[in-house]
């Protein structure tokens, strides 16, 4: 087969028409096997093809609004009207623009909006004019969204969270012949560009098994335990859920009281060690912490029965019952982050029903117990999402990792999608190697069981905050948790918003020590002593609305970790030697970073 055209290094003022039309070839050869690749699994019965319906949720959503609309003809005049005006104020302003009057654009991008940064979006008429038509359309449209009368609240956030799905793909930034940097690129590459792009798509539809997993990293560049999830340690403990890693102290004497990290099942462990600099596991060793990490098991169908329950006991208990049995410590500090957060706090309401003394701290990373406010995640779950979910689950026992990682992407199109898109399928450019990138994609299975129970009592119904969720036959009353709590919430937080964590944390019954750090889900937590990027803000009681407690909070420059560190080391001060793992009576079984992270989905 011809290769594409290498013009890496040729700039001229016209493109080579012959190799020009050789890549488009090309091009459309490697779309073709884009479009087989999509189409086999689905040929061979292997997956189904959900575009239908979810399109068809989006159509219904979109239509209520529209309903709205049309019942009330001057209201949708008057829309109309606003929208019309605002158009010929951009024909006016561009005829201006074009007569040499310096002129004040009528729409600008946000701030942090990167898709309209090349010099051309203002320089060129033409550029201009369709990124101004762009976001004046696409303002418009939310504007509908939030005026639109005799919706309920849920219709509202899933038809915004769907116009922002249809604005961030209709970008002029998406297409070549309308973004100025993609054009020259071609013309100078003479369709080059296009091939190599077209090729990579073709390889990830079918590492997707017939789904696009858009390529954001170079995975060439990571193995796990070798350049990421480094920290020393052993593996004491498994079973069928969990693998239990102790790590290798740094120190001669430790905290006496154990630390027991509660991950979330959704994506990895390691994005708490994903390296030397930035790992906060090896930074608490580092501290005199005896740290303990489990590492769920990446599920497939025989897990299909594994409820929240089957977490609880096969998890977190079983957990203790190894520190106990590794160190002779009954009594532990821990932390759960995210869904591993949340899990911690329904573990703890049943603990503290059957007085169950063994965690005498709990620190939350980003974690929800309120869903009230839970952001844009709430889009997928009403009643018919669930449903559908739940049946495709039945099928297999599990959700598809890619199922999740896909709707986390959703939350930030035009950051997490879009870019990755025009860089990676329209440039051709293969993505640099970056682990968080890397951990992100590294995507994990929900058994059906958990997951349902999850999307039910926490997303839809609200249970756990409402003192109504049961495990094990136990009501869970979170006022029943009385013991020391640091709850951290971060301030750009996507999926759990910080106005959400801050609810929840009034839910417990002890003192609260809450801190909102800088940053987002993942940035506001890894946020290295060595290379603090953000700030926190601390203090204050921890009732009322978020924004009274943060008008009243100290503001702190650099990372939270020494101050939650102090609130550990507070609490517990009495130190022992270190310990060694795989030294007391559970022998180790492994080196860190054990097996059942090594599992892709």
């Amino acid at each position: 087969m011809t290769k594409p055209v290498d013009e890496d290094s040729r700039v001229s003022a016209s493109p080579d028409f012959e190799a020009l039309s050789r890549n488009i070839a090309l091009f459309m050869e490697e779309a073709g096997k884009a479009t087989a690749a999509y189409l086999k699994p689905i040929e061979k019965g292997e997956k189904q093809a959900r575009f239908a319906d979810e399109a068809s949720e989006m159509v219904k959503t979109l239509g209520h609004v529209a309903e709205s609309w049309m019942v009330n003809p001057q209201k949708s005049v008057e829309a109309q009207s606003r929208l019309g005006t605002q158009f010929l104020n951009l024909w006016a302003s561009t005829f201006k623009r074009a007569q040499g009057e310096e002129i004040e654009d009528i729409a600008k991008p946000e701030p942090k909006d990167n898709r309209f940064a090349d010099p051309e979006w203002t320089q060129n008429p033409v550029f201009d004019f369709l990124k101004q038509a762009y976001l004046i359309t696409s303002r418009w449209a939310e504007g509908l969204v939030d005026d639109a009368e005799g919706i309920d609240e849920q219709t509202r956030r899933k038809a915004h969270f769907y116009i922002k799905q249809i604005s961030g793909a209709l970008s002029p930034s998406n297409f070549v012949p309308t973004n100025p940097e993609l054009l020259r690129g071609t013309l100078k590459e003479n369709g080059a560009n296009l091939v190599r792009g077209m090729k990579m798509l073709v390889e990830d539809i079918e590492a997707g098994g017939g789904e696009l997993r858009i390529r954001q990293s170079d995975p060439s560049g990571f193995k796990i335990g070798v350049n990421i999830a480094t920290t020393p340690g052993k593996v004491i403990y498994r079973n069928e859920l969990i693998e239990l890693i102790q790590y290798a102290p740094t120190t001669k004497k430790v905290l006496k009281r154990p630390l027991l990290i509660v991950p979330p099942w959704i994506n990895k462990y390691y994005i708490l060690d994903l390296n030397p600099e930035k790992s906060f596991i090896r930074w608490a060793v580092s501290q005199g912490l005896t740290v303990f990490c489990i590492s769920w098991v990446n599920p497939d169908e025989s897990h299909a029965e594994k409820s929240f329950e089957h977490y609880m006991r096969e998890g977190i208990f079983s957990a203790l019952e190894a520190i106990e049995e590794a160190t002779g410590e009954k009594k532990v500090s821990a932390i759960g982050y995210c869904v591993g957060g949340t899990l911690l706090a329904a573990t703890l309401a049943h603990m503290a029903a059957k007085r169950d003394k063994r965690i005498e701290s709990a620190t939350f990373f980003t974690a929800q117990v309120d869903f009230a406010y839970a952001g844009d995640l709430k889009v997928f779950a009403d009643e018919g999402q669930i449903k559908a979910v739940e049946a495709v689950m039945k099928e297999r026992g599990y959700l598809e990792g890619s199922h999740m990682a896909h709707a986390f992407n959703m939350l930030r199109p035009n950051d997490l999608i879009w870019p990755y898109v025009v860089s990676v399928y329209l440039k051709g450019n293969a993505p640099f190697p970056f682990d968080l990138l890397y951990w992100n994609s590294d995507s994990t299975r929900m058994p059906a069981a958990n997951h349902a129970f999850y999307l039910r009592n926490c997303y839809l119904e609200n249970k756990l905050a409402k003192g109504e969720m049961e495990l094990g036959g136990v009501e869970l009353k979170l006022k029943k948790v009385k013991i020391p709590i640091f709850s951290l919430a971060t301030k750009e937080d996507h999926i759990a918003p910080a106005k959400s964590v801050f609810i929840g944390a009034q839910a417990f019954g002890g003192p609260i020590e809450f801190v909102l750090a800088g940053s987002g889900h993942i940035a506001g937590v890894v946020n290295p002593v060595s290379k603090p990027k953000y700030q926190y803000w601390s203090g204050g009681a921890v009732e009322g609305a978020l924004e009274t407690w943060l008008a009243s909070a100290t503001e702190t420059a650099g990372t939270w970790w020494p101050h939650w560190f102090e609130w550990i080391r507070d609490q517990a001060p009495k130190e022992v030697p270190a310990r060694i793992p795989g030294t007391g009576k559970l022998p180790a079984l492994c080196d860190a970073p054990g097996t059942y992270v090594l599992t892709r989905a």
